[in-house]
């Protein structure tokens, strides 16, 4: 049996669903600051579901986001803020781990808008000069394009941390990234790099396992965290993005998931979880399978 390490699952719409609060363009940002210890308490609950790693609300916290709504002068303590209370919840909890995540710049889903690959390189410097030293390790997320993932890749390089690549990949076929580029040629330029994992996430569940398939090869441990989208609609493709665009579907409740989730361990995943509209429930219903199955967590 094998030692599976279990993520947490989505924050941006659990703080939306528990704050009652309309979603707006700063999403899971704008509910941290209106909501003090909203978030610790998700990631109480993940832990308490069997999560080992509780990943920091930090995903969208960018300049240009904040910027965009005049709070640019807020970035250094919206990030300290978000680790603050990761590492809160994992105390309280007495063990597990904090990630710190670093979105995509310019917004999901969006590898057009990707900046130049200097600008690109520079920003993540930033972001990870101030969230690396409070994390235990840092997730890339919903990477999107090869230029993508070099940037951060690049920027990476001295990170005194472990790095995790996670790429977000087509619904309809997961051997592609969102860009449309092989996952198989990430997957070559992961080898030899400053990656400890490799990652699919925020994709449609039954994509995940034709990435897993390509993403084993980069010869390092590798997983997946899916979504519980219909689809990502045009409506949340544009500058400002809210969630409220977006459906979330009604076959997959926790068992369902959890059912996929443990398919991806039996193609040899050591890393899974879920990304949004996957909730406590959801985590608890994987740790309960891996643990009927004979696998340790940890």
């Amino acid at each position: 049996m094998a030692r599976i390490t279990l993520l947490d699952g989505g924050m941006g719409q659990e703080l939306v669903r528990r704050s009652g609060d309309a979603p707006t363009g700063l999403w899971s940002t704008r509910v941290m600051m209106d909501h003090p210890g909203l978030v610790e308490a998700v990631h109480r609950d993940y832990f308490n579901a069997g999560a080992t790693i509780a990943t920091a609300n930090t995903y969208a916290i960018f300049a240009d986001r904040l910027d965009r709504e005049g709070l640019g002068d807020q970035l250094a303590d919206l990030r300290a803020m978000a680790m603050a209370e990761a590492r809160a919840a994992r105390d309280a909890h007495g063990s597990g781990r904090v990630a710190a995540a670093i979105g995509p710049l310019r917004g999901s889903y969006r590898p057009e808008a990707f900046p130049d690959h200097d600008t690109a390189v520079t920003e993540y410097r930033a972001a990870l000069e101030a969230l690396a030293p409070e994390a235990d390790l840092v997730i890339f997320e919903t990477v999107a394009s090869l230029a993508h993932a070099r940037a951060a890749l690049d920027a990476s390089e001295d990170c005194a941390r472990p790095v995790w690549i996670a790429a977000t990949v087509d619904d309809e076929d997961g051997t592609r990234l969102r860009s449309g580029e092989p996952v198989a040629d990430l997957a070559r330029a992961l080898k030899g790099r400053h990656a400890e994992a490799a990652l699919a996430n925020c994709s449609a569940p039954e994509a995940m396992g034709p990435a897993l398939g390509l993403l084993a090869e980069s010869g390092v441990p590798f997983g997946a965290y899916a979504n519980g989208f219909e689809q990502i609609t045009k409506a949340f493709l544009g500058e400002v993005q809210t969630v409220d665009v977006l459906t979330s579907r009604r076959d997959m409740g926790p068992e369902r998931y959890a059912a996929i989730a443990m398919s991806w361990v039996g193609q040899g995943a050591t890393i899974i979880g879920g990304c949004c509209e996957t909730g406590p429930d959801h985590i608890a219903a994987i740790a309960a399978a891996l643990r009927a199955g004979g696998h340790e967590i940890v």
